[in-house]
């Protein structure tokens, strides 16, 4: 069964310096048919203007994930870590037993768009840790390279959870498959272009929940980038 999610019926709002698109129920967007699927709990595409961004705040017993799109993301949190995230990059942050951090817009001229990505952990308790690791522009070029993963396969940064994160970039009338286990469940975002999914079209923003898919046929008409969770 595939349930598509599209870019248009997420919560969105405009604070002026920042428009968020929430894919679940995430702060001031509540929706009860769309809590989280499995153990993805948040998918929030964010565009913050140039200068701002948000300041220190706190998580806890939640692996975060950030994957840029556009722009570059300044990133400096209470275990020490300071960086800039750019585009090709995956940032993971375990929260586990508390920690504090804050996000902003280095640049004075471009909006950064990211996604901020969150999942729930096997345990509550885990020390805090980080990790940003590069992604290899050819690993992902008209197949599925793995950017995140619960045993670090393939260069993957960890998360504490039965997920398995992919990502792909197809060019024009490329085309890959992807075979589910037995149990598993899926959930494809698209975060640029269009994408065709066992027939329906996926466009940027939409996302799409499958279960019980024994073959997913991934088809761009025309070039096409997205994200694809393998969760338990």
């Amino acid at each position: 069964m595939i349930a598509v999610r599209k870019s248009q019926d997420r919560g969105h709002f405009d604070h002026g310096w920042l428009e968020t698109y929430h894919t679940f129920s995430f702060a001031d967007h509540h929706d009860p048919n769309h809590m989280a699927f499995r153990t993805l709990r948040v998918i929030n595409e964010d565009y913050v203007k140039p200068g701002e961004g948000f300041p220190t705040h706190s998580h806890r017993d939640m692996e975060i994930i950030t994957f840029i799109l556009e722009g570059a993301l300044e990133h400096k949190d209470s275990m020490g870590n300071t960086s800039i995230i750019k585009p090709g990059e995956i940032q993971r942050m375990t929260a586990g037993i508390g920690v504090t951090h804050s996000e902003f817009n280095p640049s004075k001229k471009e909006m950064v768009h990211l996604l901020q990505i969150w999942i729930f952990p096997d345990q509550k308790g885990y020390e805090p840790s980080y990790e940003q690791k590069v992604i290899e522009p050819k690993k992902k070029i008209d197949r599925l390279a793995l950017i995140a993963s619960p045993d670090l396969r393939d260069g993957s940064v960890k998360v504490h959870q039965d997920v398995f994160v992919y990502t792909a970039s197809l060019g024009k009338d490329k085309n890959l498959t992807y075979k589910p286990d037995s149990g598993r469940g899926i959930w494809i975002q698209v975060v640029k272009g269009e994408l065709w999914l066992n027939g329906d079209v996926l466009k940027q923003g939409d996302g799409a929940s499958i279960t019980d898919e024994k073959l997913l046929k991934l088809n761009a008409n025309h070039e096409a980038e997205f994200l694809l969770f393998d969760l338990a």
